[in-house]
């Protein structure tokens, strides 16, 4: 068996776990209005059991009726055991372990359900007129109550371990912090105070559990960005304290939704690999217990390393599984390159959990994601010739998906690689996850034996030739170009030749577009030239990005003194400047060179789908090529595509 040490059984208390992998709490929105269990959040947890993990978490369940918030799991009603026992079942029959956690969500409530109670332990304030109290004793009396009660459910509804919410800026982890505890009685002012709720908190659940059913505790290494906040050493010294009271088991994570430090809550890209691993051995070392790393632990031979070093116990593999439920049992066995990666990009879980449009989470590289029942591989009885027409994620994707399905497809790219653009994607600081990935997925469609012609431009021709039963249409976007005077100068270029290394500029130079890729083509620049300044026609920047990237690619422009000009627009590019109106005024802003970064257009196909149209021949158009989006949006058209044909 491969990675042997993260791969080898765990017994805490009376649960062995037959591998050291959680899959961990995560916001699906796959609950019910009603705060039950439903047959989606079964299938995405049973898949993930299927797969190899060794102990599945629910995502957050609210042990307090009264601060229960609606689409949120709830264990606060005896009501609410018989779905979670159908749960707990699904999960043990795909062979891993389950875990509930216990969780009562302070002021993150208000995201959900602004008629939910907040419990926070002093006053909090929602708007100048609105102030929600500081808990009172009998609030605080119910909720310590509240939390054994929901530990006894635990047990009747068949979960193997809890684990007591105490980070995150959750009610526990407000109680602890400085930063947001203000009382002066005896649940407030030292440490030992603050940490009185959460330890009463955590003897209540040990007294309603069997003396065999291990406790875990989610805790913040330390508070991020907040003054007055928890330091590691408080940190320490409250889990030596949860560990006389009947805790086992840390799983060691960061951040909070009160700052920017909401990053390390969902860490994208931009965060490195196992960012957090060093603060859980500490805390390991400092206090004895059972230790869970945290923090974009994405690869097993990363994971295996961590356990045989010893910094921690076990390790969460959590996004890892949400882009591949095998991720476990295809490195076990030695399969680590038919893994699917995940990349960081947040769009499906982070932004598509924070989206009011979205109805549950998804994932860039897995659209099956939440659809785990309808996305049972359906063969086909009818095998086609389908010819895929780029080499992008998309078509590549979807060629993919036909050939599982028992189709034969042809996939021609013009250029000699496959990837597109998300090989461009991956050449922006911190992004090279996304150039492995697409490089990945070409070697995966491969090995999968997708028949696979480069340097081949498709024509009416090479339709002609190749004779398909059907057309896939992606061949994705080009660059738009600047319709202003001076744009084709010399020294003009775009973000995709920067990126691809096929211009260069030097000396000051201004990005045209401060979207997602001018942003990224700024930082890719920033050292190399001497200024550089974005400018953008709307009232600010980023504003293509989500918020987790957002928060990481400003702080990296602010470090790196990128200028960025809003509410701008480009009226003229001369040899020595750009010429801007801002505020019903024109402007020069002194330049050498200029780089175009204002979007993407769809590439000209109307000569293939015009002679698709005369020889009856069905052609789809998916991806870019339909209009220029983000990948997430793009890997699922080829998938839905290709499922149809």
């Amino acid at each position: 068996m491969a990675f042997e040490n993260v791969f080898s059984p765990i017994k805490i208390r009376g649960m062995e776990m037959k591998n050291r992998v959680i899959f961990p709490a995560m916001g699906t929105k796959m609950a019910g209005d009603d705060k039950m269990v439903t047959d989606q959040l079964i299938n995405y947890h049973a898949a993930r059991a299927i797969g190899g993990n060794g102990l599945n978490f629910t995502e957050v369940c609210s042990v307090y009726d009264k601060a229960s918030p609606k689409t949120f799991l709830a264990i606060s009603d005896d009501k609410y055991i018989p779905g979670l026992k159908r749960l707990t079942d699904a999960i043990h029959a795909g062979g891993a372990m389950a875990g509930v956690q216990l969780w009562l969500g302070g002021s993150a409530v208000l995201f959900g359900d602004p008629t939910s109670m907040v419990v926070t332990p002093s006053d909090f304030k929602v708007q100048d007129n609105y102030v929600i109290p500081g808990a009172s004793k009998e609030v605080i009396t119910e909720a310590i109550k509240a939390f054994g009660d929901a530990a006894r459910r635990a047990v009747e509804a068949g979960f193997d371990a809890l684990e007591f919410h105490a980070g995150h800026n959750y009610t526990p982890h407000s109680f602890l912090s400085k930063a947001f505890n203000k009382r002066t009685d005896e649940y407030g002012g030292s440490l030992e105070n603050r940490a009185r709720f959460l330890l009463e908190c955590i003897r209540s659940i040990r007294a309603n559990v069997p003396e065999d059913m291990p406790l875990f505790m989610r805790v913040d290494a330390f508070d991020d960005d907040l003054e007055d906040g928890l330091t590691i050493e408080d940190t320490i010294q409250f889990c030596k304290w949860a560990k006389e009271a009947g805790v086992d088991a840390l799983d060691v994570s960061r951040g909070n939704f009160s700052s920017a430090a909401i990053k390390y809550e969902v860490p994208p890209v931009d965060l490195p690999r196992g960012f957090n691993v060093d603060n859980a051995a500490r805390i390991k070392e400092e206090t004895g217990m059972l230790t869970v790393a945290v923090g974009r632990i994405n690869d097993p031979a990363q994971a295996d390393e961590i356990i045989k070093s010893g910094k921690a116990d076990m390790v969460v593999i959590g996004r890892a599984q949400l882009a591949d439920p095998e991720f476990c049992n295809k490195s076990m066995n030695g399969k680590v390159e038919d893994i699917i990666r995940c990349v960081g990009c947040n769009q499906g879980c982070y932004d598509g959990f924070s989206s009011p449009e979205v109805p549950f989470i998804t994932c860039l590289r897995n659209p099956a994601l939440g659809r785990e029942a309808e996305f049972t591989l359906n063969k086909t009885e009818n095998p086609k010739k389908v010819l895929v027409v780029g080499g992008g994620v998309a078509g590549l994707q979807a060629a993919m998906e036909l050939k599982d399905r028992g189709h034969n497809p042809i996939l021609c790219e013009a250029s000699s690689s496959l990837g597109g653009q998300f090989i461009l994607a991956g050449a922006a600081p911190r992004k090279e996850e996304m150039k492995e990935a697409a490089i990945s997925m070409g070697d995966i469609a491969k090995r999968k034996a997708v028949e696979i012609r480069l340097e081949t431009p498709v024509t009416p021709e090479v339709i002609k030739e190749i004779n398909p039963d059907e057309v896939i249409i992606a061949t994705g976007a080009e660059p738009m170009k600047l319709r202003v005077p001076g744009a084709d100068l010399p020294h003009v270029t775009n973000s995709h030749d920067i990126l691809a290394g096929n211009s260069m500029v030097t000396g000051e130079v201004v990005v045209i577009g401060g979207g997602l890729v001018g942003l990224e083509v700024a930082e890719y620049l920033s050292g190399n030239v001497n200024k550089i300044t974005v400018v953008e026609m709307l009232s600010e920047v980023a504003k293509d990005l989500g918020q987790l990237r957002k928060i990481c690619v400003m702080e990296s422009l602010y470090h790196e003194g990128i200028k960025t000009i809003t509410d701008a627009k480009c009226t003229e590019i001369k040899e020595k400047s750009i010429v801007i109106e801002k505020d019903g005024e024109l402007q020069e802003l002194p330049c050498d060179s200029v780089v175009v970064a204002i979007g993407a257009r769809s590439r000209d196909f109307t000569d293939l789908s015009n002679y698709c149209e005369d020889k009856n021949i069905p052609c789809h158009v998916i991806g870019d090529a339909v209009r220029a989006r983000r990948a997430l949006n793009c890997i699922e058209e080829a998938v839905n595509v290709a499922r149809e044909i």
